[in-house]
């Protein structure tokens, strides 16, 4: 059995700089990844995704370029290079994140599959042969989640497609399906519809978005209705039946059957906990009843010394909320103090074109709450930069405490939104009143502008 002070099983955003930060501090550290160094964000998620959003958003400003005055279009797709892009982009993160890793010292990168065999022991299966047990006093898990793979009647029988497969197609589906209105499949379906793709999505909620207000979801449904997506909500596919090369899905709401021909099938239903795979039983690491591992206000497991981040433990899947656990657990473990990691503010950003950002509580969950707030609405056709690079879908929206002026929420769809949101989440965080971001002499003419003309409405109401 190989001794280790720390184990660390998955290279993804939390795992990677945790195991260089330990082994800076002279800790024997092995970091055991089963697949590529970068986890989910840098191989299959958010880099190569935006990267491909990027080529999407290009081929429809060429198309658009005519209303600007410059004669461009019609875009002519060449999805090889748009994927041989998105590979190398891959790549380049990929390697200089290994790099960082095989030249820390006192760290071993292991690449093989981890399972648990008793509570401080995992075996490893390395990829180039062969297996060893290996223990440490402190194992931190930071090894993902993975595609739900619903059950419907025939979908065994096509060649259905998950966020991570779609990535690797050679082709533009001629009519892609997308089971599931999430914020991976919106985002997968306009970046196809503006490839060329005809694109339909089927979403089981009876309402777009539901986790968004009804304003902000209907705002975003109707840029997407723009560009000529079909969103079809309170809607189950019932059947899938394979006929040639087409694939006919059978689809029933409260009121309709109907019967859907499209070429391609994108799963969007969720993701869940790769803890199953870990075998986290033997360890005696507990688990909630979807699977993801348990963890108290310091993320460590039930099992002393265990601790879980990222993905597999629940709640938020982002990127950003994953890299934020590693930091709240080093102050833990190494400087021994307590971060409730509830307490922190959990911003994200759809990246449709326009994006979403994201932060604090909705206006729906502060009325549900009994809050007394106050909400300010600005539409982006009344944003000067929005005016000015031609381009007004939108809205601003924030939500303030009514007796302390405190900002607690705001959902921002514009260019950038995600950029104007993180404005706002820092005036959160520092405890700036509405009033203050009103009168702040912002650059002009800079969307971030906009936030003045926000709270401005509070003044005439």
């Amino acid at each position: 059995m190989k001794k280790f002070d720390a184990l660390i099983i998955g290279s993804g955003q939390a795992g990677t700089p945790l195991s260089k930060k330990l082994a800076r501090l002279g800790w024997k550290v092995a970091l055991i990844e089963k697949d590529a160094v970068g986890g989910t964000c840098i191989n299959v998620g958010c880099t190569p995704t935006k990267t491909m959003i990027a080529s999407a958003k290009m081929a429809y400003e060429v198309n658009r370029a005519g209303d600007y005055g410059i004669h461009a279009g019609p875009a002519q797709v060449d999805i090889n290079k748009v994927l041989a892009r998105k590979d190398e982009v891959v790549k380049r993160f990929r390697s200089g994140s290994q790099k960082g890793l095989e030249t820390t010292d006192n760290l071993e990168l292991v690449f093989g599959t981890a399972t648990f065999v008793a509570e401080k022991e995992i075996k490893v299966e390395f990829n180039n042969g062969g297996e060893e047990t290996f223990t440490a006093d402190k194992i931190f898990i930071n090894a993902g989640a993975r595609p739900v793979i619903p059950e419907i009647e025939g979908l065994k029988q096509i060649n259905y497609l998950t966020s991570t497969t779609i990535m690797e197609l050679r082709q533009v589906p001629e009519h892609l399906l997308i089971v599931g209105g999430s914020y991976i499949g919106l985002e997968f379906g306009q970046m196809y519809r503006r490839f060329g793709s005809k694109v339909t999505v089927v979403e089981s909620s009876p309402r777009f978005l539901p986790k968004e207000d009804e304003d902000i979801a209907t705002c975003i449904c109707r840029f997407l209705e723009e560009e000529a997506i079909s969103i079809k909500t309170g809607a189950h596919i019932q059947l899938f039946e394979k006929d040639g090369n087409r694939i006919a899905a059978t689809l029933k709401n409260e009121k309709v059957e109907e019967v859907i021909d499209c070429s391609h099938v994108l799963l969007a239903t969720g993701r869940k906990s790769n803890a199953d795979l870990l075998r986290v039983d033997a360890a005696g690491i507990a688990i909630d009843e979807h699977g993801f591992i348990k963890v108290d206000n310091d993320l460590q497991t039930n099992v002393k010394g265990i601790f879980a981040m990222g993905d597999i433990k629940g709640g938020p899947q982002f990127t950003h909320i994953s890299y934020n656990d590693h930091l709240l657990i080093y102050k833990f473990v190494v400087d021994h103090q307590h971060v409730n990691y509830h307490d922190r503010q959990v911003p994200y950003t759809m990246f449709t074109d326009p994006q979403l950002g994201r932060v604090g509580v909705t206006e729906d969950e502060a009325r549900k709450k009994g809050m007394k707030v106050r909400v300010a609405t600005l539409s982006m056709k009344y944003v000067a930069r929005a005016i000015e690079n031609g381009d007004t879908r939108g809205m601003l929206k924030a939500v303030v405490d009514t007796d302390s002026d405190q900002i607690l929420g705001a959902a921002v769809i514009g260019q950038e939104g995600g950029e104007i949101m993180t404005v706002l989440q820092m005036a959160m965080l520092g405890g700036i009143k509405w009033q203050q971001v009103r009168e702040l002499p912002i650059a002009h003419p800079l969307y971030a502008e906009s936030l003045n003309n926000l709270f401005m409405q509070f003044d005439t109401k």
